[in-house]
């Protein structure tokens, strides 16, 4: 009797924990992000970061607010730290510039709006949002994107804001590396390749689900170091790295020119939406395509139900997520 008590006990505790809601879930980028990497002070400081983004998100969710006021607080406190390559620790471009990319999307009503290579709004995601609140349109760029932004009275700074050592001794680092190959007929491989250090990861997003069961998502990046041509990822693109609908909101990070090309996002949507694919599968088969394409990177997912995903290929990803009793998780390797 005392063994059947404790099995019903053991399965009844099982039960409950594969029924956590979650609220909101975040991520702080995917790449080379290992343990032996990482000191304890700096492993602190990333921790500390996620959970701060993490509360301000739920604490707009406990107040009642809707899922796109979550998300942005979630990004901004990101945004405003350097620990990470969006807002304030965004990565330099080839010409030693700033160039940052937004989106978000409210899956109530499929609205969303972007922003991609501006240099002056503090807060890039602040940005996407007023476009998608305050315009016409979807997405805006350079100059446009920036004159938008001081007609809605967003916050405004010197480009100097968003200058860091560590970003500006990676960006030298990979120019030293480009000019130590000899680039010839394999132009195109040898650049890619020049992106090995300090590549792809830190891009910021969040995904929320709030008390009237709405989802949104959003996410902010500098985007690679040293790119070139005023380079886009898939941060700023809808359905590539950011998508929300009723059933599932999704924000990706890593490698954009293949999550572009898979378009990642919206691919997950649709695996739940015309194949019933629960959020793990569909978000992992998504990664996995990527995978074969010869990309690398990570998502993160929450669907209505309160269900997350947070697959990766790359040796670690920051990410969070918290429950809608407050339980708050953060993870960073793999």
């Amino acid at each position: 009797m005392k063994k059947l008590f404790l099995f019903a006990a053991l399965s009844f505790s099982t039960l409950i924990f594969s029924q956590k809601k979650y609220v909101l879930v975040i991520h702080g980028g995917a790449g080379t992000i290992t343990k032996a990497s990482m000191t304890p002070e700096k492993e602190k400081a990333y921790t500390q970061k996620l959970k701060e983004a993490l509360k301000a998100g739920y604490s707009e969710i406990k107040k009642g607010n809707s899922s796109v006021e979550a998300v942005a607080a979630s990004i901004v406190i990101l945004e405003d730290s350097p620990l990470f390559n969006a807002g304030k620790g965004a990565v330099f471009t080839a010409d030693g510039k700033n160039d940052l990319d937004a989106s978000i999307m409210n899956g109530k009503d499929k609205s969303a709006g972007a922003i991609s290579g501006v240099h002056t709004i503090k807060n890039p995601i602040k940005a996407a949002i007023a476009v998608m609140e305050k315009s016409p349109h979807v997405m805006l760029s350079g100059l446009g994107a920036e004159q938008f932004a001081a007609e809605q009275k967003l916050e405004l700074v010197n480009p100097e804001y968003f200058w860091t050592i560590e970003r500006w001794d990676g960006l030298q680092k990979l120019k030293k590396k480009e000019t130590e190959k000899k680039i010839g007929q394999n132009m195109k491989n040898e650049i890619l390749k020049s992106y090995e250090i300090d590549q792809k990861f830190g891009t910021v997003g969040a995904v929320a689900l709030d008390k009237n069961g709405n989802i949104a998502a959003g996410t902010s990046t500098g985007g690679m170091t040293n790119k070139k041509w005023n380079r886009i990822g898939d941060a700023p693109i809808i359905g590539a790295g950011t998508y929300a609908d009723s059933l599932v909101g999704i924000s990706c990070t890593g490698w954009g020119e293949y999550f572009i090309r898979a378009t990642a996002a919206r691919t997950i949507a649709a695996k739940m939406e015309y194949q019933n694919k629960d959020i793990k599968t569909a978000s992992q088969e998504t990664i996995d395509e990527i995978e074969k394409l010869g990309g690398d990177g990570g998502l993160i997912a929450l669907d209505k139900n309160g269900n997350i995903a947070m697959p990766f290929n790359t040796s670690g990803m920051y990410r969070g997520a918290v429950t809608e009793n407050g339980e708050i998780e953060i993870e960073i390797y793999k």
